[in-house]
């Protein structure tokens, strides 16, 4: 096969797998030409977003070499040609990973992270490498190396994080699709900033190997989508057991034979049962300048609900699954941060800093995470006796008992999912940083449960909402049975009108 242009036919903006897998068998589209029209699409509009960090060199040599299999073989994998955008964080043999760093531009690991690997076997070509949140703590997108990233619905605005450069990045139309990780919103909050579907797996259904970690226990990756189709093609592709990564031994056995795609029902919410949780709705700070913006997101939610039951779900209203300060007391970030990121170095003896804290100290950090690292108690922590810290075993027993709890709750009450927004606020203005305490990020993070996040609506000036559905251990594909059937009625999506 040779390049090819677009057809005058085919819609590049907001295009999904299958749309692009038809134009190939209909022998109209080769995967060199979407590539190269996705590379134009972040060479004419990244400038405005500052979502990419790296374009990958090697993406069209890539895509030509997937068309001359295509030629004799037909498609060669469930992401044959799909370009995506990875999140900055995800170790690649043949492109930088740098984290957001600026310290890190040069260096290139050896080896591919699982789920990249996982993605090039099905047949995907990476993209881009997308700016993040640096060192993926936080929830603004601002990085030394990429500057702030800007949501492509109101560039004044924060797209949240950490991975806020995928999801403008897939929002804008820069990628067919993308993946980003999750400690605690990252999959879910800039999602729901920017129009988006993103689901936080189950822990263990996905590998973290090669993953830049800020918390190994809290960790996973997940994908960042246009719509709930692609998220159950790309969980498809990511999922799988690796023994350099034992909590996937978990997820054996946990997966639907017939693969999560045979889960995207249109009419999933028929006979459905969700709770509301109430305790979710409203501003945390009340006093907060973003705290007036909450009313808003409230309204969209409400609506949500109203359209999840006309569309044949009961909806249990309102519910409580955990204590509150239990929910509070159970994050370990603090306590694993500089060991899982000093282990992650220590394994790679080619990058730039041996470890969290020279990498703190070296004034090239960006000044509101470096002002993070610098001054809370990140730095602080005995790594080496962690294993014997009351502190943290606490919060590891707290977990336990919050995921105990949750599971209970959803049974007692005969629940598929429970529902809330994924943060009570909307986005900030820049130079304003997001407010975390607003986020509520931490029932997933802090049980394991698997969440996924569908476009709600917008509110404000015109500024994008999400709601979220969090369900039972590997309920993954009752998931995305209710977000299918939630978004065919809603239908919510569509792209920022300066990028079309």
């Amino acid at each position: 096969m040779t390049d090819r242009p677009i057809p005058a036919d085919f819609e590049l903006t907001e295009t999904t797998v299958a749309a692009v897998h038809a134009a190939f068998e209909e022998t109209t589209l080769t995967a060199a030409g979407l590539v190269e029209a996705f590379l134009d699409r972040i060479e004419r509009h990244d400038d405005a977003l500052n979502a990419v960090l790296t374009t990958n060199e090697a993406a069209m040599d890539r895509a030509r070499e997937l068309d001359a299999r295509f030629a004799s073989d037909g498609l060669t994998g469930p992401l044959h040609g799909i370009p995506v955008a990875i999140k900055d964080n995800h170790d690649t043999a043949d492109m930088p990973t740098t984290a957001g760093s600026v310290r890190f531009a040069e260096f290139v690991p050896e080896s591919d992270a699982a789920v990249v690997e996982r993605l090039r076997e099905a047949g995907a070509v990476v993209v881009a490498k997308t700016n993040l949140q640096e060192l993926s703590f936080g929830v603004d997108s601002v990085s030394s190396l990429g500057g702030e990233t800007h949501n492509p619905y109101a560039l004044d605005r924060r797209p949240s994080g950490s991975s806020g450069g995928t999801a403008a990045a897939v929002a804008s139309n820069l990628a067919v699709a993308g993946t980003g990780t999750d400690t605690c919103s990252s999959v879910r909050s800039p999602p729901a900033f920017t129009n988006l579907v993103g689901l936080r797996p189950t822990i263990g259904l996905v590998s973290r190997t090669g993953i830049v970690p800020l918390s190994l226990t809290q960790d996973t990756a997940g994908p960042i989508t246009r719509t709930v189709e692609d998220a159950a093609r790309l969980l498809d592709v990511l999922v799988g057991f690796d023994p350099a990564d034992p909590v996937t031994a978990r997820g054996v056995n946990r997966t639907p034979a017939e693969g999560y795609l045979a889960h995207v029902d249109p009419s999933g919410l028929e006979g459905a049962r969700i709770g509301v949780l109430r305790d979710f709705f409203g501003a945390s700070d009340p006093t907060a300048p973003a705290a007036e913006t909450a009313p808003a997101v409230t309204e969209t939610v409400e609506a949500a609900l109203a359209t999840m039951e006309a569309a044949g779900a009961t909806v249990v209203d309102d519910v409580s699954l955990v204590d509150p300060d239990r929910l509070e007391s159970a994050r370990v970030v603090g306590h694993e941060f500089e060991r899982d990121f000093d282990r992650y170095l220590a394994e790679r003896p080619a990058t730039p800093v041996d470890s969290l804290r020279e990498l703190a100290e070296s004034g090239t950090v960006a000044e509101s995470v470096e002002r993070r690292l610098l001054e809370g108690a990140i730095l602080d922590t005995d790594v080496d006796a962690l294993e014997t810290d009351p502190d943290y075993l606490r919060s590891l027993a707290d977990r336990e008992v919050l995921r105990t709890d949750a599971i209970a709750g959803l049974v007692e009450a005969d629940l598929d999912a429970v529902v809330y927004p994924p943060s009570a606020v909307l986005p900030v203005e820049i130079p304003e940083h997001q407010p975390f305490s607003e986020m509520r990020c931490a029932l997933a993070a802090h049980t394991g449960l698997p969440a996924i996040v569908v476009p709600a609506g917008f509110a404000g000036d015109g500024l994008p909402v999400g709601v979220e559905l969090l369900g039972r251990p590997f309920a993954e594909p009752r998931l995305f049975e209710l977000a299918a059937g939630y978004e065919a009625t809603a239908d919510h999506r569509h792209p920022p009108a300066d990028f079309e």
